[in-house]
C-alpha cells in the first residue's frame, strides 16, 4: 500500500514538475488547540496527549496527519520520497505531505481538522448517515476511540450492536460509554465477524494497521467506511469510502 502511496505522490511531483521545485514543504506540529479548537468534550486523544496532529504547508495549501510519534520538518518533495516509511514518525509526514500536495493540485479536499463544535456536529453526521443507509438493526465496529462518533452511536442503537477497539492500554478493557473497548492488537478479527459494518480512523494508514483493515473487509465482505483527515489522500488514492463532513 505505501508502494502504492509513494509512486502516486512521484507520479503527481513528476507530471507538475514539482520534483525539483524550489517549493518547500513546511511540517509543523499543531498545539491541541490549534489542531481542535475549544471543545465540550475533553477526552478527544488530542487533548489527553495520546496523539499530535502535524500540518505540511505546500505551495499555499495544507494538509494534516495524526500520529503518535509528531516531529517538525522543512524540505522538497524529494526529501520526502527519500523518507523510508517504516515508522510513525515518517509515515505521518509522507501522509501530511501528500494530503498538502493533492489539496494544492485540487485532486481533494477536506484536508483540515474540524473545530470547536463541529467534531461533535460531525459525530452526529456519521451515525446519522450510516442509520439512515443501513437501518437501527446494524452491528458497527469502531476501530479507534474516537468519543463523540462512539456515544453518537450509543445514543441511536442497542448498546450491544456497537463494538469497539483500540491500541491504547489506557482504554483497552476499560468501559467508556457503557462499553466494553476491545484490545485492537488481538480482536480486531473478531470485530469483523461480529459487526456489519466497520468505522476506522484514517490514522491508520500512519500506524501501519490500514492494510489489514482492508484486507479483512474483504475477506469478510464487510463495507469500511475511514473517517478523518488523515486519509483524505490516501482514500482518493486507493477508492476508499471517507467520512468527514465537517472538516475543511
Amino acid at each position: 500500500m505505501y508502494t502504492k502511496l509513494k509512486t502516486a505522490l512521484i507520479d503527481l511531483a513528476r507530471e507538475n514538475m514539482l520534483m525539483e521545485s524550489n517549493i518547500n514543504i513546511v511540517a509543523k506540529i499543531l498545539s491541541p488547540e490549534e489542531a481542535i479548537g475549544k471543545t465540550v468534550r475533553q477526552d478527544f486523544p488530542l487533548l489527553q496527549g495520546k496523539e499530535s496532529l502535524i500540518q505540511a504547508d505546500f505551495n499555499g495549501a495544507s494538509g494534516q496527519a495524526f500520529t503518535d510519534a509528531p516531529k517538525n520538518f522543512s524540505g522538497k518533495i524529494k526529501d520526502i520520497l527519500d523518507l523510508k516509511l517504516t515508522d510513525n514518525s515518517n509515515r505521518a509526514l509522507f501522509i501530511a505531505t501528500l494530503n498538502a500536495m493533492m489539496r494544492s493540485l485540487g485532486r481533494v479536499d477536506r484536508t483540515i481538522h474540524c473545530k470547536n463544535e463541529e467534531p461533535e456536529l460531525c459525530a452526529q453526521e456519521i451515525a446519522r448517515t450510516v442509520i439512515n443507509r443501513y437501518g437501527t438493526d446494524i452491528k458497527v465496529g469502531i476501530v479507534g476511540f474516537q468519543p463523540a462518533i462512539i456515544d453518537n452511536f450509543c445514543k441511536r442503537l442497542p448498546i450491544q450492536n456497537i463494538k469497539v477497539t483500540d491500541l491504547d492500554k489506557d482504554n483497552i478493557n476499560k468501559i467508556k460509554y457503557g462499553l466494553l473497548i476491545w484490545d485492537g492488537s488481538e480482536k480486531v478479527e473478531e470485530l469483523f465477524k461480529v459487526c456489519d459494518i466497520i468505522l476506522a480512523t484514517s490514522s491508520t494508514v500512519v500506524n501501519s494497521t490500514m492494510p489489514r483493515l482492508i484486507s479483512l473487509s474483504e475477506r469478510y465482505h464487510r463495507p469500511i467506511y475511514f473517517y478523518g483527515i488523515t486519509g483524505a489522500g490516501p482514500a482518493e488514492l486507493l477508492g476508499l469510502k471517507r467520512l468527514c463532513f465537517r472538516s475543511s
